[in-house]
């Protein structure tokens, strides 16, 4: 097991990569996850404007 983890005497790399492979990863889901609120929100924010338009308008 021992073997394994030292990866050969390039485990700092190894498992540097890992970890900085895992952060970007986590990154790319969370700015996706960020950026798709953003923009149901700007939806919702544009359908209600256009809705007081419309009922604005039947009056």
């Amino acid at each position: 097991m021992t073997g394994f983890l030292a990866q050969g005497g390039y485990a700092f790399y190894v498992w540097a990569a890992y970890a900085v492979s895992l952060v970007a990863l986590g990154l790319t889901i969370a700015l996706a996850v960020i950026a798709h609120r953003s923009a149901r929100r700007s939806v919702r924010r544009l359908e209600a404007r256009k809705s007081i338009q419309l009922s604005e308008t039947n009056l």
